[in-house]
């Protein structure tokens, strides 16, 4: 029995123990790592140190307090507000297209030339038909005029002359109905030839050489590009702030472009799931923008007060950033701070740790934070 309580006495110092040790320094090591050990410094906690101020005026900074415009974006997307879908207004083969999808054009410049052989047939038939509709117009009218002679002379009946009355009606009506055909004909001729309805650019071009065009099925889609608009969605706090004809700023981002534009329209209608409303802004014309571009709409959102101190007055520790303050009785103090971001050349805003008018210590061998972050 001894022997047995010996053996798991052993055991336990060799095996057991050693694992529970091993365990344990673990645990410690990953805590320590993790900083449960470490004291937390948050910005504003001071440390003390009894330094007095010895240095010239022009090495020290003074905190200031910064008003600073606030501008909130919107991202839309580049739509004419005018476009126009051109179709032929006759059936007929495409014999020539003079435009493609990004031309420029002008009001009544030719843009589609339709093959004009079946067009010119219907015309020469119609002005045959015109031409038989006359004489027989012509013919009816000497039977009338006879009829008429010899029913005053008592040699016809007033039933002939009633048909020869009837006969010259229905010519006369063949005749207008001709003439119609052919006007119809030269009118479907004219549009043999498609010209731009007004100045634009062709944005989609939808059918080639070769292919039929049919009355209604669009071939090309011109927009207005004096017409174009930025449409961005705008969070609502900040879309019913926002006037038609209100100035505002545009920002194309691939032209790297500002632009002056004005609200043209805000929908009237709240979109539920972003809490925002369709705001279209008007542009000033350029040859160089498209529909289809995407642009920011900049929107004055009021103002925003923050600290700021020159950058190379920050000293920075690892993860911590700190500064020297000088007190009003000449003492130094170190605090500790939180940066933000950079802002006028060589400054960088304070969120906390420090008030405006405070004055710090600049180390002029500092990199400027700015390049830092």
């Amino acid at each position: 029995m001894a022997m047995k309580a010996k053996t798991v006495f052993i055991l336990l110092l060799t095996k057991v123990i050693p694992t529970i040790a091993g365990f344990a320094v673990l645990v410690l090591t990953i805590a320590w790592l993790a900083g449960a050990f470490t004291t937390k410094i948050e910005p504003g906690d001071r440390e003390l140190a009894v330094r007095r101020w010895e240095g010239k005026p022009e090495e020290l900074d003074s905190v200031d307090e910064i008003i600073k415009d606030v501008t909130e974006e919107a991202i839309g997307t580049l739509k004419a507000a005018n476009r126009t879908a051109i179709s032929a207004k006759v059936m007929a083969t495409i014999q020539e297209i003079t435009v493609t999808a990004g031309d420029e054009v002008q009001q009544g410049d030719i843009l589609v030339r339709l093959d004009s052989k079946e067009l010119e047939t219907r015309v020469r038939q119609a002005e045959q038909s015109l031409a038989a509709a006359e004489a027989s117009r012509k013919q009816a009218e000497q039977d009338y005029e006879r009829a008429k002679s010899l029913h005053e002379k008592r040699a016809a009946s007033k039933a002939e002359l009633d048909k020869a009355t009837s006969g010259l009606d229905v010519a006369v009506a063949e005749e207008s109905r001709a003439k119609q055909a052919v006007d119809e004909a030269k009118a479907q001729m004219s549009y043999a030839t498609i010209a731009a309805p007004k100045a634009g650019r062709i944005v989609d071009r939808l059918a080639e050489e070769g292919d039929t065009a049919r009355p209604g099925e669009p071939l090309f889609m011109l927009y207005d590009a004096t017409s174009l608009r930025l449409e961005a969605p705008v969070q609502e706090n900040l879309a019913l702030q926002l006037e038609v004809g209100q100035g505002a700023k545009v920002v194309i981002d691939a032209l790297e472009l500002e632009m002056d534009a004005t609200i043209d329209e805000r929908v009237p209608q709240a979109d539920t799931p972003s809490r925002s409303f369709l705001v279209k802004a008007a542009l000033p014309y350029r040859t160089d923008l498209y529909e289809g571009l995407s642009g920011r709409l900049l929107i004055p959102a009021g103002e925003r007060r923050h600290l700021c101190l020159a950058a190379d007055a920050i000293r920075r520790v690892g993860q911590l950033e700190f500064v020297e303050v000088v007190m009003p009785d000449g003492t130094i103090e170190q605090r500790f701070i939180k940066a933000g971001r950079p802002g006028k050349p060589g400054r960088v805003e304070v969120l906390s740790g420090l008030d405006a008018g405070e004055w710090v210590i600049r180390h002029a061998s500092r990199t400027d934070l700015s390049d830092e972050r």
